[in-house]
């Protein structure tokens, strides 16, 4: 082991000399190695300030250095080995595309630098800051480091912020939006603070009808005159506003181009058709007027408002047929300001046929792939109904430690059809930029496990969904029906359920029939970068037979087992919670964390959940440390007698779930990303079994938590994250002295090739 090391030390050293890049310089060139700003100015700068100063401005000094990993300047050492005068091949291809040519101290422009720095300074209220550059440079090298040395003076501060206090139309809208401004009293003079004052502003007045007022309209004027460098600054209007901003418009007529084509030279007004308050322009008739209903929001007679305008061009797109929609405001003002509104919508093509190819891998650690036709109407009755029919065929085969040849093979058809409203006795509607759904979705599914069993799957859901803003959204499924009937089961899998008496493998091939409503809420602002700190919520409830149950006194326990159609139907309330919570650290990593607490209640006609509602645990998008589906219930491990009589290990399943996960996200260069995470977590049973010991959940289910840690790699391709991961795992719930980390030796062989589990995935796991 000491011999490999000095090896590693040696090679590593040899690459670092190889990887010298100043021997290739001219006499007289040295290399820039990047700028510092130092605030040297501690009286009139906090540590935290300073430091956040220096880190804001230096980020505006040019040019960039050359880029570097671990020191390492790799991309200008490949442009210096792949130098040609060639203008093709593979080494002008290196040198061009890879490489990246030296960036010279002589190409740094310190006092251009020290300028921009001193004016930024000044745009955040440090109005007699000073800044002076210069170079740094060892004796005898070739590397240059320019520093700016930054005097920042006291910042000046708001004493007063005064509004217009004139009685007109405009300056009193002004005035109003006073007690919303970013400009406090007390806080420090920043031009960009100014700048989005003036936007701020010019959103409000839009709301009120101020259609031609800008943002340019508007002048802020400061004294900088006050003693004890504090700022007075007024708002105002400027004298040279155009008299069409100050005034405030309203709707006269609406005008709706259901198909409109770049060829259309003319209005065609008169070929409209009204239907409520907006006028529909479709010779062509290719949709029902009705449809804009909850698309056209403004009406006539009402005040212009920018939100009402942008979310209805937001809702002409939501609604499925157009692909690209525009809109014009015509000035029709007689005595008094007026708009006409047209909206001119592009129409998608109303039929598509779709093919495509699946390469994915599943929650149980199958890899396999998907094979889809697609035929889509996007206007199915004229009403923009999205009508969809999938054919799909796929096949997938288990990879890892259980794997034992019992590969899955699918088929089956998914039609659905979804309204742009509610439909049914409600009506609902919404005055945001997104509108309500109905939809109708039903499915049959063949499923082949592979010298197991067969599978007929069917299922049936009619429900609605809503947003009521871009962070929240409602799912709401009046009835939910899902079918399992298991058509063929082998003689194998017959002689495994005989001989071990394991009562999951007889749950798996159970007939399944669930009925019953489900209510789920999202919230998520995680995909908002701007944001230091974020979060994911989704909490469903759901529940299977309840009524019927309740009316036939269905109560399996007291024998009184009841069915529906001729088929045992499952009774249960099962609620899901899942949390994630997301904090950077900086531009280039990030903290992520997922807590999960899902609980399903079998009663009445059932003792257990059914197999296709139970929750499973491990593998890619779960604990990386263990392989897919193997964990649990509780304590219970599978003995050797189930193992060994068939050569399978069933999928463990429960009725309880509890996980959490850590994860640490790093950016490491270019885009490859790392990770090093921590899970946790198990599955239970919610009551005892017969042939399953130590499955149900109870007071000491905290000492039955799996754990495991590990690290990763993902590479951002931009359309897709391709992920890896290596999980170890470090409590076992069915270990007897529950845990593998005490007298472990990590960094033997044996251990890594018996524990270590390699995951491949698309994707962040959460």
């Amino acid at each position: 082991m000491a011999k490999f090391k000095y090896i590693l030390i040696v090679l590593f050293a040899v690459f670092v000399t190889a990887c010298s890049t100043t021997k290739y310089l001219a006499p007289g060139q040295k290399l820039y190695t990047g700028g510092e700003v130092k605030i040297t100015d501690k009286a009139n700068t906090k540590k935290s300030e300073a430091k956040a100063l220096s880190s804001e401005l230096g980020g505006m000094l040019r040019p960039h250095p050359n880029t570097t990993v671990l020191g390492l300047r790799y991309k200008l050492w490949i442009y210096d080995k792949t130098r040609t005068n060639k203008r093709r091949g593979l080494r002008h291809y290196l040198n061009t595309h890879l490489g990246e040519p030296p960036v010279l101290a002589s190409s740094v422009d310190l006092v251009k630098n020290a300028n921009i720095l001193q004016n930024r300074l000044q745009n955040e209220g440090y109005f007699i800051a000073q800044v002076s550059g210069d170079t740094i440079s060892k004796k005898n090298s070739k590397l240059v480091k320019a520093v700016y040395t930054t005097q920042t003076g006291p910042a000046y501060h708001y004493r007063k912020v005064t509004f217009p206090n004139i009685d007109d139309d405009l300056n009193k809208a002004v005035t109003a939006t006073q007690n919303e401004s970013f400009l406090k009293v007390g806080d420090k003079y920043d031009l960009d603070v100014i700048k989005n004052e003036r936007i701020r502003i010019d959103a409000k007045l839009k709301e009120k009808g101020f259609f031609y007022f800008a943002p340019e309209d508007l002048i802020m004027q400061y004294d900088s005159t006050i003693a004890n460098h504090q700022v007075d600054i007024f708002v105002k209007v400027k004298g040279s506003t155009p008299d069409q901003a100050t005034w405030i418009y309203k709707i006269r007529n609406i005008y709706v181009y259901a198909k409109y084509s770049l060829k259309d030279t003319s209005a065609k007004q008169d070929s409209a058709v009204k239907y409520a308050w907006y006028n529909v322009i479709d010779p062509k008739k290719t949709v029902r007027p009705f449809i804009f209903k909850n698309t056209v929001l403004l009406h006539p007679g009402d005040t212009y408002n920018r939100t009402e305008h942008t979310n209805s061009l937001n809702r002409f797109i939501e609604l499925g047929p157009f692909s690209f929609v525009k809109n014009r405001f015509d000035d029709v003002t007689p005595d008094s300001p007026f708009l006409d509104v047209s909206y001119y919508l592009t129409q998608y093509k109303r039929k598509s046929l779709t093919a495509e190819i699946i390469a994915r891998q599943t929650s149980a650690n199958y890899d396999g792939t998907q094979f889809n036709l697609t035929f889509r109407n996007k206007n199915t009755f004229k009403g923009a109904e999205l009508f969809n029919l999938t054919f799909f065929v796929s096949t997938d085969k288990q990879f890892g430690s259980y794997n034992n040849g019992f590969n899955v093979f699918q088929y089956g058809v998914q039609p659905s059809i979804s309204w742009p409203r509610f439909v049914g006795p409600i009506d609902f509607n919404t005055d945001n930029a997104y509108i309500p759904r109905t939809t109708l979705t039903t499915g049959y599914t063949y499923i082949d496990r592979t010298r197991l069993y067969t599978l007929n799957s069917f299922s049936a859901s009619f429900g609605y969904q809503w947003k009521p803003s871009v962070h929240k959204q409602y799912t709401l499924d009046l009835i939910d029906i899902g079918y399992v009937d298991a058509a063929n089961v082998s003689q194998l899998y017959q002689d495994s359920i005989r001989k071990t008496r394991n009562p999951t493998l007889t749950h798996v091939i159970n007939n399944q029939f669930t009925i019953g409503p489900s209510y789920s809420f999202n919230f998520d602002n995680s995909n908002e970068d701007f944001r230091k700190n974020s979060f994911y919520y989704l909490g469903k409830i759901s529940e299977s037979g309840s009524l019927y149950g309740l009316v036939t006194g269905a109560d399996t326990l007291a024998g009184k087992v009841k069915k529906l159609f001729g088929t045992n139907f499952d009774q249960y309330v099962k609620l899901e919670n899942e949390i994630r919570f997301f904090h950077k650290f900086g531009p280039n990593s990030k903290f992520a964390a997922r807590f999960m607490v899902d609980v399903g209640l079998p009663y009445g006609n059932s003792t257990i959940l059914p197999y296709s509602q139970q929750f499973f645990i491990g593998g890619p998008n779960s604990l990386r440390g263990f392989q897919a589906r193997s964990i649990g219930p509780g304590s219970y491990y599978p003995p050797t007698t189930v193992t060994g009589a068939s050569q399978f290990l069933p999928d463990e399943s429960g009725d309880i779930k509890i996980e959490g996960n850590v994860e640490y996200r790093p950016k490491l260069f270019s885009i490859v990303e790392g990770a090093l995470f921590v899970d946790a977590g198990n599955i239970w049973l919610m009551k005892p079994h017969y042939g399953l010991p130590g499955a149900a959940f109870g007071k000491n289910f905290l000492s039955q938590m799996a754990g495991d840690a590990g690290f990763g790699l993902r590479f951002n391709l931009t359309v897709l994250i391709l992920r890896t991961d290596f999980g170890f795992p470090l409590f076992e719930p069915a270990a007897t002295n529950h845990g593998i980390v005490d007298g472990t030796d990590f960094t033997g062989a044996a251990w890594h090739g018996s524990n270590m589990v390699f995951n491949l995935a698309i994707g962040y796991p959460f």
